[in-house]
Parts: C-alpha cells; sequence; structure tokens
C-alpha cells in the first residue's frame, strides 16, 4: 500500500509506542488519528507535532471498551479522510499472579487487551469493506494488531496478561482469513522497549541474559517493522517478533 496521503487510526496514541506509532506514520505520509482514552494532554501535544509536519491530525478520546465509543472514534477519523489504516496499540499490562486474580480484574485486562481491540478492528472492517470498489489486486486495508512475545513465550505471574496477548494473536491470525483479501491483518510483537516500573538492576540484569541481541528494543525498531507489513501488500495473518531473539 501507498501510505502517502492515506488516512490511519491509532489507538494508545497517548503512550509511548502509540505516539511513536502516530509520529512514524506521519513521517510515512499518513494523515493521523490519534486515539486516547484518558490522557488528552499528551494526545494533543503528539497532534501539534504532526500538525507541523503538514499532515492532517486530531485526537480522539473514547472508552474502545464501549461500542457506541468505538462508534465516535470512526465518525470522528471520517472527518480526515477515507480510513485505510488501523494500528492497535492500547493496552493495559499487568502482574498479576493467580492468587490475586478476581472476575473483575480479569475481566478488566480482557476487555482493554483482547475484545476492544476486536471490536475496534470490526468496526474498521465494517466501514472499509461498506467503501470497496470494484475488484483490485491490492488490499484497500491494513490492520496490525500490537500484540507481545508474552503472548507466545508466557510469563509466571502473569497468566490473564499472557492469555489476552495470545488472544489477540489467534485474532489476528482468524481476522485474516475472514478478511481477506479486502483487507490484510497482521501484528508486530515487541520485546522489552520500555524496563517495567519497579525493575531493580538485578531484574534488568536477568532479563538480558534472555535476549541473543543483549539488550532491550528501541522503538523505531518496532515503528520500522509497522512500516514494512503496512507497505507490503503480499503480507497477512503473520505476527513479526520484534524481540532481539527473545522467543527463540
Amino acid at each position: 500500500m501507498e501510505l502517502e496521503g492515506t488516512t490511519a487510526v491509532i489507538t494508545g496514541s497517548s503512550g509511548k509506542l502509540g505516539g511513536a506509532v502516530a509520529w512514524a506514520l506521519a513521517e510515512a505520509g499518513c494523515n493521523c488519528v490519534c486515539h486516547y482514552h484518558t490522557n488528552r494532554k499528551r494526545a494533543e501535544e503528539l497532534v501539534g507535532q504532526i500538525t507541523d509536519r503538514g499532515r492532517e491530525v486530531i485526537a480522539v478520546g473514547a472508552d474502545l471498551t464501549k461500542a457506541d465509543e468505538i462508534k465516535k472514534l470512526f465518525a470522528a477519523a471520517a472527518t480526515v479522510g477515507r480510513v485505510q489504516i488501523l494500528v492497535n496499540s492500547v493496552s493495559v499490562f499487568q502482574k498479576q499472579p493467580l492468587a490475586d486474580v478476581t472476575f473483575d480484574n480479569a475481566r478488566d485486562v480482557m476487555d482493554v487487551n483482547l475484545i476492544g481491540p476486536v471490536l475496534v478492528c470490526a468496526e474498521f472492517a465494517r466501514i472499509v469493506l461498506s467503501q470497496q470498489g470494484p475488484e483490485s489486486a491490492n488490499p484497500t486495508g491494513k490492520i496490525i494488531n500490537l500484540v507481545d512475545v508474552g503472548g507466545i513465550r508466557p510469563w509466571a505471574n502473569y497468566a490473564v496478561y499472557c492469555a489476552s496477548r495470545a488472544g489477540l494473536i489467534a485474532a489476528t491470525k482468524s481476522m485474516a482469513k475472514e478478511l481477506a483479501p479486502a483487507v490484510c491483518v497482521n501484528g508486530v510483537a515487541p520485546g522489552v522497549i520500555v524496563w517495567p516500573t519497579g525493575f531493580s538492576d538485578e531484574d534488568k540484569k536477568r532479563q538480558l541474559k534472555f535476549i541473543p541481541a543483549g539488550r532491550i528494543g528501541y522503538t523505531s525498531e518496532i515503528t520500522s517493522a509497522i512500516i514494512f507489513l503496512l507497505e507490503n501488500d503480499y503480507i497477512t495473518g503473520q505476527v513479526l517478533n520484534v524481540d532481539g531473539g527473545r522467543c527463540i
């Protein structure tokens, strides 16, 4: 897909990685719809930065665990242009030993990390398919779901979180089959990009031993993988691990 002039919706753009994705897409020529949940200030700062690059951009607040708010997000996106790209970056990262798991907190994680992204993909697909013209050799829409290596190689004490990421990986592959050939659906699974809050120097040294590359990743290494998948029209249903070899 030629990215210049397309419109992309980026969920969770007020986060560090989501913001980097929005910036990279703007640099690649996309107009951006920067979604946020509560951090309006950060989203508006991002809008200002992207506007300075000469791109059309808006910030839209929405709770993506609610169907009417998902529709509101895409209604706002339509004012920017015909939406052809969706990057699902929104997530919540929680350590939950089994003894601490409750129905309520498990549902909260699943709603944000799995159910919300799937319903966002469903609304995006509905719009893209309704706008589809005559048969074309190239897809008219692209979805990238940001997942996690924890959904592939789960960790102890993160059962619910890892299950939510594994669920989105499975959903990504299922949607790729269902929406082909009009929409390509892929995932990017980052390794460690930012150390979790509370990690000691000893924790960091231990984790680095599991990473063949010997270091944590850079956001630019994630965003370049996303751009690659968006530009390639013959890749769908794949999850690209950008983890320094952590999953080997």
